[in-house]
């Protein structure tokens, strides 16, 4: 795993202030925005699992659409957060964290807390949500490099195990997502398994 440079004030406090997840030498960054920065509600319950975990799920949201400007990503999570935890009486949004088009990893439930993502793996697992609909196309170059990014950062924290493993949401229930092209690309991605499960999709499959 490349070494990264990293900024990190209190993951699990829900600072407000962005934190910092670089590579070495700066290419690339990506700043990890607080749930306090995009206006999320208090979770209902909270519940936590012992780290580090061992699987990172990658969701795409279909609805909400792509965003890619912080606001519109910040308004994204927002409404994320209320088709979850309002319409569909969850505890909170269902997802650890989100990326949007604009390179920033918004902060949903966090690591170590059981989230509402993929069905038998919620208690053992980071579920990453690149917001968009990616079944015909590819999410920007800087938010697929924000979302290696975040996964090589929580290992180094020691959150991720350093033998995970990387899975499509469709792999572990009956579904399309994250969508045909994200799920072509992070099959190329360190770390990603293939199971023996629902891996090839079928068009009357939810999204």
């Amino acid at each position: 795993m490349p070494a990264l440079g990293l900024l990190l004030l209190s993951m699990m406090g829900y600072t407000q202030q962005m934190q910092q997840v670089a590579t070495v030498g700066g290419a690339h960054s990506a700043q990890l925005l607080s749930r306090a920065d995009w206006g999320a509600r208090m979770p209902k319950q909270v519940e936590y699992f012992n780290g580090p975990a061992p699987y990172v799920i990658i969701h795409h949201t279909y609805i909400p659409a792509a965003c890619y400007s912080t606001p519109d990503c910040m308004r994204s999570m927002r409404e994320i957060q209320d088709f979850h935890q309002v319409d569909r009486g969850w505890n909170d949004i269902g997802y650890s964290f989100g990326i949007g088009g604009d390179g920033m990893i918004y902060t949903g439930r966090g690591f170590n807390v059981v989230g509402a993502h993929a069905p038998k793996y919620n208690d053992k697992s980071v579920g990453i949500v690149l917001i968009g609909d990616w079944r015909t196309e590819l999410p920007p170059p800087k938010m697929l490099q924000a979302a290696k990014d975040f996964i090589a950062f929580g290992v180094a924290q020691g959150y991720i195990d350093p033998a995970y493993k990387l899975l499509g949401h469709r792999q572990v229930r009956d579904t399309e997502c994250p969508g045909e092209k994200l799920y072509q690309e992070i099959s190329t991605w360190p770390n990603f398994t293939r199971l023996n499960t629902t891996e090839t999709p079928h068009v009357d499959k939810k999204v």
